[in-house]
């Protein structure tokens, strides 16, 4: 990554390590947060593991490492699996990315592409075919973004945003707002990168926060587009969500109305879709399923289904956070309000993802906070366990 704002890589890699490493996979424990006296954002039911629920008929045949299915108006979930087990996210971070810059720019906007603005791609990456001396408006970018998952189009933005340094920055204070405290940004593309986390509780925040937004609605149900070629040329390009296509085999999901999907071959496949019938809309993340392919699309559609048919009698088992909020204060959605909620801890107690979230909160505001950082790790007090290892760097990322 080059030098792109008034931080530079170090600098920020620097406050990082201020911070104590995540662990990228261990299941949630409800003990863990109890013994450090707080609760779960979402509830505490949301911290066990095994399969959450209050009613019956789930589907029989779900693989995924985690899952969520919740009510998008209301905020319910309905159904867990693993909600706030940290995995890597893979391009369903491009949702964070899109609801933290979309807002910025107008669509109308027109930007010459430069070298410079390509030069920091990850090797491997998704592209959608931006080309620098071409110019194109912020529409064609974010349709390459949402469409084809093009982290060329992601990394153009980031600079028209004042850098990828400064962007990485503003959506970890947007993932804080949300109080989606499992996620740790890394990039803005969702690139397998060492320490780049976040759970199905926190992806299903984003995609709620993001369709509220009538441009990010759009783009995420646009099935085709005509993207610059340079000079007069265009080509189409394709959404890769399948369920809203129909591609591979699949059929396309009565009412979907998006939201992004992802892969790598580290993080396997990742999708969060949002879908309405009835005048009530679903929203469901579905991580890490034991097949590949079409798995991911599968099972989001089988829990979909069961959310319009006999998951409309299932009572709550947790809630989506209502966003809001300032650096220093907590959600209170959690059924023990007397308590202040972090995620569950998923090590032995030690720095949790709640003291890790404070450090970054301040680095969030615009990097400026370094020092608060530290102050804040050195007053936590659970210093005795040691953290676990981050997520390792690798991988292809394909979409």
């Amino acid at each position: 990554m080059r030098e792109c704002s008034p931080l530079s890589r170090r600098a920020l890699l620097g406050l990082a390590a201020a911070a104590v490493p995540l662990t990228a996979t261990a299941p949630a424990s409800a003990a863990g947060a109890r013994s450090a006296g707080t609760s779960v954002v979402g509830g505490e039911r949301l911290a066990r593991g095994g399969v959450q629920v209050r009613a019956a008929g789930l589907p029989k045949k779900l693989t995924a490492q985690a899952w969520l299915l919740a009510d998008r108006d209301t905020g319910e979930v309905l159904a867990s699996f693993n909600a706030h087990r940290r995995l890597a996210p893979a391009s369903t971070l491009k949702m964070l990315f899109a609801d933290t810059v979309l807002p910025k720019f107008n669509r109308n906007q027109r930007y010459r592409v430069t070298d410079a603005d390509l030069a920091d791609i990850p090797s491997g990456s998704s592209l959608v075919g931006v080309q620098a001396g071409t110019t194109y408006t912020v529409e064609q970018l974010w349709q390459g973004v949402f469409l084809r998952s093009g982290n060329d189009a992601v990394h153009v933005l980031a600079h028209m945003n004042g850098g990828v340094a400064r962007t990485v920055a503003e959506m970890q204070a947007r993932a804080e707002y949300l109080h989606a405290l499992d996620t740790h940004v890394v990039s803005p593309d969702g690139f397998d990168h060492k320490g780049q986390i976040s759970s199905a509780y926190d992806l299903t925040l984003f995609a709620r926060a993001g369709l509220k937004n009538p441009d990010f609605r759009r783009h995420c149900g646009t099935r085709t587009a005509d993207f610059p070629a340079g000079g007069k040329k265009t080509f189409q390009i394709q959404n890769t969500d399948r369920l809203l296509t129909g591609a591979w085999g699949l059929n396309p999901y009565a009412g979907l109305l998006g939201v992004k999907n992802g892969y790598t071959s580290h993080a396997g496949n990742t999708f969060t879709g949002a879908a309405t019938r009835g005048g009530r809309t679903l929203l469901v993340t579905v991580m890490h399923p034991a097949e590949g392919s079409n798995a991911v699309y599968e099972q989001t559609a089988a829990l979909l289904d069961w959310g319009f048919g006999p998951g409309r009698a299932a009572q709550p088992v947790g809630l989506l956070a209502a966003p809001g909020g300032t650096s220093g204060s907590r959600p209170t959605v959690s059924p023990v309000p007397a308590q202040k909620p972090a995620h569950a801890a998923t090590t032995p107690p030690g720095p949790s993802t709640l003291r890790l979230a404070e450090g970054g909160a301040g680095t969030a505001a615009l990097l400026g906070a370094g020092a608060w950082a530290l102050l804040r790790r050195r007053r936590a007090r659970t210093a005795d366990a040691p953290a676990e290892a981050a997520l390792q760097q690798g991988g292809r990322h394909r979409r």
